[in-house]
């Protein structure tokens, strides 16, 4: 199954080659406990490649207790759309796509970002997780999505290759 583009025709799904610009989203997933978590990760890079004060974008239950997790595949739960726990540490991560943008694109993806994270209080595994949050960025791209009930690292390993091209530069890592 999949989204379809957004109604307005923003066409950032043609953003800047690999390389040009420093402004980036990186869809991601890692590793986790349960499935895994998807997310993204955005900002600047330096001149290196190296992201430079990175931020994330994830939809989670808003608790490091188990039980909202687990109550949250029944019944929406609230949810925290930050950062979670190895969100960054690039050993955990299963999968990625970073997309370079120009300046314009990232400000308006970012604007977006913070629009979704204001509007979205619950998490519910099976009709809105981290997925469906992610999705919804991807989709506002321009970007086709998958299924939403995928396990974190397939969502993002076949978001890249629906949307393939010059911006398909990313990794899917076997599990350890």
């Amino acid at each position: 199954m999949q989204s379809e583009p957004p109604a307005h025709g923003d066409d950032l799904a043609t953003a800047s080659p690999q390389g040009e610009g420093q402004y980036f989203i990186e869809f991601r997933s890692r590793y986790a406990l349960s499935y895994g978590h998807s997310f993204v990760i955005f900002g600047r890079l330096d001149q290196a490649g190296n992201m430079i004060n990175p931020e994330v974008a994830g939809l989670h239950p808003a608790s490091d207790s188990a039980v909202p997790y687990m109550l949250g595949h029944l019944v929406p739960v609230p949810a925290e759309t930050g950062w979670s726990d190895g969100d960054l540490e690039d050993e955990y991560m299963s999968a990625n796509w970073r997309v370079m943008l120009s300046k314009p694109e990232y400000d308006k993806v970012v604007a977006y970002i913070r629009d979704l994270q204001r509007d979205s209080p619950m998490w519910h595994a099976a009709l809105y997780n981290c997925n469906a949050f992610v999705g919804e960025i991807a989709s506002f791209m321009g970007y086709r999505t998958p299924f939403i009930w995928l396990k974190p690292q397939e969502f993002i390993t076949k978001l890249r290759q629906m949307n393939g091209g010059a911006n398909a530069i990313g990794t899917t890592r076997q599990a350890a």
